[in-house]
This record gives structure tokens, C-alpha cells and sequence, in this order.
């Protein structure tokens, strides 16, 4: 073993660009991952902690390339609580970043008799007590003499008043469907005789000549396309509004349209949900499985005392790959239609936790020190000495971890911290290398909490453990005694 590596120090490994190159002793996964990253399928990982199972989900993450869409959502103005979502394309994006357009603000002149008789109203051209009409300056109706408005108190005026006139409004919005969409219309007053009406077009160009975008980007375009969700809420998961004390009001509140917030699903669009522990997901297995089926996911908000419940954003827009990691033994805790989904549409391995003690394999093992050097930026480079050390540990702990002679263990999170550690105590001495004795001192200071209590206090400590458990019921399956 001592000449096999063709190397003085781990500086001189050379470590492929790619991340899958980079996955150690999982050559099935590999090859499996490429095709679930052309496919587009799901994959169901199984298997011991630290075996590189995240890894491969943020190497099938780099094999998307990158994004292609950006969602946004926009203020309402006829109902605030439902904001308007847009999904543009990196194209449509990256050309109104370059060249914004200069298009003038020009719109539709229109007569007040040629608008909704409820626009003429607001904009203070029409009477609502004889429907004639009249310059919008005059509060009284020249016709009949009734109020046609009344003039605002100020920004609590609509809260504190009771079923008065309305006031007069500079600008109306509405909506109107066109081609099945639904999309934003504006009328505004254009003069004593005329109103301006300004398509969802005409203020999009509107609005990028005066260089302001009145978007809420939720899903940026410039986004990772992996996202690790752990399914501590169903905020993370799944959305949420913020709450405003104001309720929105439109002079003193924040936007409906500001206060959403994507959760990991739709954050993962177009790009790889990574959930390790599936099973800690609970009951929110089955919003997954929603997600997963329909491609798309509302966001609402989840807490009922507050004024986000009220806002919700329908279809947006959740297209991602599901990877996910589970140990061996919780298998039959996963929602089976979700498993079911997985494996219909997807791929189910598990992972190795051990392999072959093979040249080629030792070598692997090399890359993966480099690898962890390089990675931690902090620590030196090891020795080749160091690396046999190293290595000498891998096959120590699958014979113990997996009874496995002849064999290297893959493991590899816990041979990461000896690394690590390895590394900080040779930084600590000024040494240029890490050397096998930095190797064997983070093997001693690695060692688990029992494990140091025990060669500390020796039969003190055993006999108190040993108390402790006779504490402890017995396991009701004779065979787990």
C-alpha cells in the first residue's frame, strides 16, 4: 500500500469539475442520477447517514443547467387579496433588463360615455343620482344638484366613515378577460372631457420607460436549483403571507402582493426539492403529493388570526424533481401514495455504506481527502502518509459499522470531521501538511461523548449507565434482548 499512490501530497489529485465525478463509491447512483437529471424522474434514496445522499441530489441540481423562469406576482387593484401572478421566460426577462422600452404612455382616449357606467362614477364624470354627465371638477351635479363626491378626511377616512358618498378618484382599476386570461385595465381622467385607458400592455411598458417594476419577484431567475427543505413547518414547505396590522389598508398597509412568501416547493421550480428524512414530513406528505401531481401549488396564508389568511395565490407555478433520503427502517413510514408517485415516476436505490478494498477504490478514497481540503478552504493539504492514515480508518470502520473484512467504508460525513479536525490541529502547529499523528489525534478527540466519558471515569461511569438501564423497560420483542 505504501507505493501505490502516485502522489507526495493531496494538492497534486486532480478533482473532477463536476459534482457526480466527485461522489465517492456510488457508481450505481451515478448512473442512475444522470438519467433522473435527463428525465426528469424522482428518486427515493435509502441507506446510513454521511453516505453522500444529498451530494447526489446537488449533483443532479448541477446537470440542470440553470433556470429558465422567473414568478412574480403584481398588486390587484380590484381585489388585492388575490395579487396577479406572471411567470416570464429568461428570454422576456434578460431583453426588458437590456433595453427597457421607451414607448410613451399613450393608451386609449375614450369619451366618459364610451367606459363602464361604475368607471364614469369614480372618476367623478357621472352623477349617480340622474346618470347625466359633467366635468369631473364639479362635486355637485349641475342637473339635479346632488353630491357626486366627496373629498377624502384623510388616510383613516374610509375606516372611520360610515355608508357616505364615495370620494373621487384620479385612477380606476378593473380587469377584463381577453383570450381566457384575466389581466389589468386602468382608466384614468386625461382631462375636463376624456379618459386615458391603459391595457395590461400599456402599463408593463409603462412601467419599465419610468424604470419601476411594481413586481414581487418570489422565484428569482438567478435562483439554485437545489433546495433542501426539512419540513420543520409548512411555512418552509409550502408559503405563507405575512401578517400586516394595517390589514392592507392602501394607504397605511404593505401590499398584499409583498407579503408572500414562495415556500420549498415552488422555490425548487424547475430545479430539485431535496427533503432528508422524508418521514419527518408527518402530515404534510400529502401537500407534497398535491405538489408533485398537479405541478403547481396555492400559496395561502396558514395562520387563521392573521391577515394573511386572507390573501391566496392560485397555480403557482412548483415543477421540480423530488429527491429524497430515508434510512432503511422507516420505509413503511411514508405516505404510500407518495411512495407510490415516487416509484411510478422515479427511481427507489439504496445507497452503499461499504466498498470493495480494491486499488482502485483506495484511490477514490485520496479524492476524497483532496475533495475535503479543498471544500473546507481553511486546513492544509495531507500527506500521503496521512491518507494511508486515513484510509486505515475507512476499513477500520466498516469492520465494525457493516462486519465487513477487506472492505472501505463510505461513511464518508464522519471520515469528513476527521479530516477536518485532522486539518485544524496541523494548522494549530504551523505545520505545511496534515500528518498520520494529526490523523490520530482527531481520531482520539472524535470520539463520541460515552466514549471519552468511559475512558475517563472508567467503572464509575459503566456501573452508572448500567443503572440507567436496568431503569429502562424491556424491548417487548424477545429477539431485540
Amino acid at each position: 500500500m505504501a507505493n501505490e499512490f502516485n502522489f507526495d501530497d493531496t494538492s497534486q489529485i486532480q478533482i473532477p469539475l463536476q459534482l457526480i465525478g466527485q461522489v465517492i463509491g456510488q457508481e450505481e447512483a451515478s448512473n442512475i442520477a444522470k438519467i433522473v437529471a435527463k428525465q426528469k424522474r424522482n428518486l427515493l434514496l435509502v441507506g446510513a447517514p454521511g453516505t453522500g445522499k444529498s451530494m447526489i441530489g446537488r449533483a443532479i441540481a448541477q446537470m440542470l443547467g440553470n433556470a429558465h423562469t422567473e414568478i412574480s406576482l403584481m398588486h390587484n387593484p380590484t381585489k388585492p387579496e388575490r395579487p396577479l401572478l406572471e411567470a416570464r421566460g429568461r428570454a422576456q426577462v434578460m431583453q426588458k433588463e437590456k433595453s427597457p422600452s421607451k414607448q410613451k404612455k399613450e393608451g386609449s382616449i375614450l369619451r366618459p360615455t364610451d367606459v363602464p357606467s361604475f368607471v364614469s362614477e369614480r372618476l367623478g364624470f357621472k352623477c349617480k343620482n340622474c346618470s347625466s354627465y359633467s366635468s369631473p371638477n364639479t362635486s355637485k351635479c349641475p342637473s339635479c344638484k346632488a353630491e357626486k363626491y366627496r373629498q377624502a378626511a384623510g388616510p383613516f377616512e374610509d375606516l372611520l366613515s360610515g355608508m357616505g358618498d364615495s370620494e373621487r378618484e384620479d385612477v380606476v382599476h378593473t380587469t377584463r378577460v381577453m383570450n381566457g386570461k384575466e389581466e389589468l385595465v386602468l382608466f384614468e381622467r386625461f382631462d375636463d372631457f376624456t379618459i386615458r385607458a391603459l391595457d395590461q400592455k400599456d402599463l408593463t411598458q409603462m412601467n419599465e420607460a419610468q424604470g419601476t417594476m411594481t413586481r414581487n419577484v418570489i422565484v428569482p431567475l438567478g435562483r439554485s436549483l437545489f433546495v433542501q427543505a426539512t419540513g420543520a413547518s409548512e411555512t418552509e414547505l409550502l408559503g405563507d403571507v405575512r401578517h400586516d396590522p394595517y390589514g392592507g389598508h392602501h394607504q397605511i398597509g404593505t401590499p398584499a402582493y409583498t407579503r408572500v412568501i414562495p415556500g420549498a416547493v415552488h422555490e425548487a421550480h424547475e430545479g430539485v426539492l431535496f427533503i432528508d428524512e422524508i418521514v419527518s414530513l408527518g402530515s404534510l406528505q400529502r401537500h407534497l403529493l398535491t405538489a408533485m401531481q398537479d405541478k403547481k401549488f396555492p400559496i395561502t396564508g396558514r395562520n387563521a388570526s392573521s391577515t394573511g389568511a386572507a390573501v391566496r395565490v392560485d397555480d403557482v407555478p412548483c415543477d421540480f424533481i423530488l429527491i429524497s433520503a430515508i434510512n432503511l427502517g422507516d420505509l413503511d413510514k411514508i405516505l404510500p401514495p407518495l411512495r407510490s408517485r415516487i416509484a411510478g415516476n422515479g427511481y427507489e436505490l439504496v445507497v452503499n455504506s461499504y466498498m470493495d478494498d480494491t486499488a482502485e477504490n483506495r484511490q477514490k478514497i485520496a479524492q476524497f481527502v483532496a475533495q475535503e481540503v479543498r471544500r473546507d478552504g481553511k486546513i492544509p493539504h495531507a500527506s500521503k502518509k496521512a491518507v494511508e492514515a486515513v484510509l486505515a480508518e475507512a476499513k477500520r470502520r466498516a469492520k465494525i459499522a457493516d462486519r465487513q473484512n477487506n472492505a472501505i467504508s463510505l461513511r464518508l460525513r464522519a471520515l469528513s470531521g476527521i479530516v477536518k479536525t485532522a486539518g485544524d490541529w496541523a494548522s494549530q502547529e504551523g505545520s505545511l501538511l496534515i500528518e498520520p499523528k494529526h490523523v490520530a489525534l482527531a481520531i482520539k478527540k472524535g470520539k463520541a461523548a460515552e466514549e471519552q466519558m468511559s475512558e475517563k471515569y472508567g467503572s464509575v461511569f459503566n456501573a452508572a449507565m448500567s443503572d440507567w438501564a436496568s431503569t429502562m423497560p424491556a424491548p417487548a420483542d424477545k429477539n431485540l434482548r
